[in-house]
């Protein structure tokens, strides 16, 4: 159930809208289901309706001009709150929408249970599935109501009441989501053809540039160059910049200034100050290296994306809420470097993740700055043509997604947990387009059968948990074709599926064979020594464990249960 509150000035205005049948075509029957007292005169069930409504505005104003002639009446003393059922809700009786106007003002603070001196107010139906209450804000002894918050005590109580009701119990918030565009932004919009008010695209265009940018001159410089976006830089009188704001050029019209918005207008998190923040927490760029030494942002993106989940089930929220801040800012950059079949979908994923970037918890940006620097390399290094680099981020992205759902859930975060929820569709439609080639490209080059066995053993003994969950996968011959290419760069097969299983567990993956694909070419990519280092590390420790049931010169031929892990820089 939905409450939307506002103030006005015009009572008869209100009562005349709550009864209208004419204009408003979605006015059935309107009545009265409840009132201050019970006995307020109902226009919608009497025979002269001019004359009752006259007398209903009499006596909710009443208060209000004892009041103004002692100079103690508010300006905007009409409260006015609309309480709707969802659509799947059944209807509900005059009286149960009686008992919960009644429950609403009481929370709300204009008329507390068992006060004699509360607000006047009445509840009106005028079709099945909401009412509208109306009351004025002063009390019978003359003051004014105390009903600050209203908002948030009103949407607490309509919480209690879904779940007593049987209702659908909606997604609440806690006050860090963006402001919806008004139904006026949505309008023009309408007029103009755009398929979102300029408020939403602003937001997409304003965190795209953070997401871009290393320093604030960066992001200010980026905005101003962005075809149809005018910027204004707002200065201290030191010089110094003290925020932005952004207007879409189709908001100007003719004789008329541009519609501008500041960043904390747009989201919470976009204001000045905390962009900067954000910034500031960003590696710089290393400078441009060639050749073999050369780092891979994309591969360095995937592995900070697949340490995420790890960092989630930790104990520090705030490091946690940085690494979720920082997953979006990845997600507003695939757009822009994905091909042209996948943007649609990767931009409806990074909308909607844009939710679940921001709670109540404060972020410590400097926890996530492995990621944040490797989304920015991505944008000056694109993905390679082959599509590998991209499924492998979007593999540890679904990942992460999933495990930010979790997170939200456990802390009670209802439109962060949906708008994960949401934006994890996107990005599995994303993956399996993306996906599709570098597999097929991969079944092409299944090694022979004989070959074959020897890495279904090795899958066998490396991933004892998950074997028979990746062996009847289908794609486990694109593994095994990433195992015979791995082999052939002189890795060793199943000790870099030990390595994939250990950067991260695979309950979470709904393919299993695709993750270890994508982890094992990941891996596979580092030079051969690496592995073979790993390997005489591992010999030397073993040799160093004492075996009292293994005579010492036999030691060195005894494989240890499990390899030590290698620390890897």
């Amino acid at each position: 159930m939905i409450a939307k509150i506002s103030s006005g000035k015009d009572t008869a205005g209100l009562i005349r809208y709550l009864f209208d049948t004419k204009k408003a075509k979605d006015h059935t029957d309107p009545h009265l289901v409840a009132s201050w007292d019970g006995f307020a005169p109902d226009p919608g069930r009497t025979d002269d309706f001019t004359a009752t409504k006259r007398l209903l505005v009499a006596d909710l104003d009443l208060r209000v001009k004892q009041a103004r002639r002692l100079g103690r009446a508010p300006e905007r003393h009409v409260w006015h709150c609309s309480l709707r059922a969802a659509t799947t809700d059944r209807h509900l009786s005059d009286e149960e929408w009686a008992d919960i106007a009644r429950r609403v003002v009481a929370a709300t603070g204009l008329a507390p249970q068992d006060d004699p001196d509360g607000c006047r107010w009445v509840a009106v139906r005028h079709a099945p599935d909401h009412i509208h209450i109306a009351a004025t804000k002063v009390r019978s002894d003359l003051s004014t109501a105390r009903h600050w918050n209203d908002y948030l005590t009103a949407d607490r109580e309509l919480a209690a009441i879904e779940e007593e009701y049987g209702l659908f119990q909606v997604a609440r918030g806690d006050r860090t989501a963006a402001k919806r565009p008004t139904r006026a932004e949505q309008e023009k919009a309408h007029r103009q053809g755009q398929d979102k008010p300029a408020r939403e695209r602003l937001r997409t265009i304003v965190r795209t540039a953070v997401a871009a940018a290393t320093s604030t001159d960066e992001f200010i410089g980026l905005l101003s160059h962005t075809d149809g976006v005018l910027v204004e830089v707002v200065y201290f009188p030191s010089g110094d910049v003290r925020g932005y704001k952004v207007a879409s050029e189709d908001t100007t019209t003719a004789g008329r200034q541009p519609i501008w918005f500041s960043g904390s207008e747009l989201a919470p998190d976009l204001s000045f100050p905390k962009i900067r923040a954000r910034l500031e927490a960003t590696d710089p760029q290393p400078a441009n290296r060639t050749g073999s030494h050369r780092p891979n942002p994309w591969h360095q993106a995937t592995t900070a994306a697949e340490r995420i989940p790890h960092h989630l089930t930790g104990h520090d929220d705030r490091a946690s809420q940085a690494h979720l801040a920082a997953f979006g800012e990845a997600l507003d950059t695939l757009p822009l470097l994905a091909p042209a079949p996948l943007r649609a979908q990767l931009r409806e994923a990074a909308s909607a993740f844009e939710r679940a970037t921001r709670s109540r918890v404060q972020a410590e940006h400097h926890h996530a700055r492995a990621l944040r620097s490797a989304a920015r390399a991505m944008l000056r290094e694109p993905a390679p043509e082959d599509g590998t680099a991209l499924a492998m981020l979007l593999d540890a992205a679904i990942l992460v997604t999933v495990a930010a759902t979790r997170w939200h859930q456990l802390r009670h975060h209802d439109q962060q947990v949906t708008a994960a929820q949401q934006a994890l569709l996107h990005l599995q439609a994303a993956y399996d387009e993306a996906a599709g080639a570098p597999l097929t490209a991969l079944v092409q080059h299944r090694p022979p059968q004989q070959a074959v066995n020897r890495y279904l053993h090795h899958i066998r003994r490396a991933v004892p948990e998950h074997a028979e969950q990746v062996l009847s996968d289908p794609a486990v011959d694109a593994l095994t074709a990433a195992l015979a290419e791995a082999e052939a760069l002189g890795h060793d097969p199943e000790r870099l599926l030990k390595q994939a299983v250990d950067q991260r567990a695979l309950n979470d993956a709904r393919s299993p064979a695709r993750t270890l694909i994508w982890r094992t070419k990941r891996l596979s990519a580092r030079p051969a020594s690496s592995a073979r280092a790993a390997q005489d590390l591992s010999a030397v420790q073993a040799e160093r464990t004492p075996q009292p049931s293994t005579p010492a010169h036999e030691a060195s031929a005894v494989s240890p249960p499990r390899p030590p892990q290698v620390r890897r820089r």
